[in-house]
C-alpha cells in the first residue's frame, strides 16, 4: 500500500471539522478514515458513515486480532480506534486517508506512520476566543463548558509536537493554509 496521511487534531471548537470538511469537499482524492467505537448509536448516526459502531466484546475481539493501528479506551468499555481496514479500503481506491482525530490519536498516528502522514493542529486565536465559540454553540453546561475550556488548555501544549499549527483567526485564511499544505505534502516524493 502506498498512500498517505492527512491528520487534523485541535480542542473543540476550534474550526477543525469546518476545515475538514472544506478539503474533502474541495478534493476528491481526500477520503475520511471512518473510527470505529463502541458506544451506542444516537438518533440519526448511520453505521459505516459516521462511525464503526461495535460492541464492546466485538471491539476487544478486534484488538486482541491486531484489527487496529491504534485505539483507546476513553471510558471503561467505551473504546474508539482506526481499523487497519479502513486505511486499506480508502488507500485501495487511489484515494488519500484524512483524520479528524483527538490530539493524542493524531501524535499516535504520527508516531507510527511517520513520514508518509502530515499531523495540522488548528489553533484557536485563543482560549478567550475558544470560550466564546463553545458559548455561541448553545449546547455546553457551565460544568462541561469549563470541562472543555481546560481540555483545551491542556491540549494546546501539545501543539508543538505536531508538523504544522494553523491559526484559525478567520476561516477563509485557515482553509487556505490547510489547503496549500495539503496539497504541497501530496505533491512531495
Amino acid at each position: 500500500m502506498n498512500g498517505k496521511l492527512l491528520i487534523f487534531s485541535a480542542p473543540s471548537g476550534s474550526g477543525k471539522t469546518t476545515i475538514v470538511k472544506h478539503l474533502l469537499n474541495n478534493n476528491s482524492r481526500l477520503e475520511f478514515s471512518i473510527s470505529a467505537c463502541s458506544r451506542a448509536m444516537r438518533k440519526g448516526e448511520v453505521n459505516g458513515r459516521d462511525y464503526y459502531f461495535l460492541s464492546p466484546e466485538e471491539f476487544k475481539r478486534k484488538i486482541n486480532n491486531n484489527e487496529f493501528v491504534e485505539w483507546e479506551e476513553v471510558y471503561p468499555d467505551s473504546y474508539y480506534g482506526t481499523l487497519k481496514s479502513e486505511i486499506e479500503r480508502i488507500w485501495e481506491k487511489g484515494n488519500q486517508v484524512v483524520f479528524d482525530v483527538d490530539v493524542k490519536g493524531g501524535l499516535n498516528l504520527k508516531r507510527i506512520f511517520s513520514d508518509r502522514a502530515l499531523a495540522i493542529f488548528i489553533m484557536p486565536p485563543s482560549v478567550e476566543e475558544l470560550q466564546k465559540r463553545l458559548e455561541l454553540r448553545g449546547t455546553e453546561t457551565i460544568e462541561s463548558l469549563a470541562s472543555r475550556v481546560g481540555k483545551a488548555r491542556e491540549e494546546m501544549e501539545y501543539a508543538k509536537d505536531f508538523d504544522i499549527i494553523i491559526i484559525n483567526d478567520n476561516l477563509d485564511k485557515a482553509v487556505a493554509d490547510a489547503s496549500n499544505a495539503v496539497n504541497q505534502f501530496l505533491h512531495q516524493k
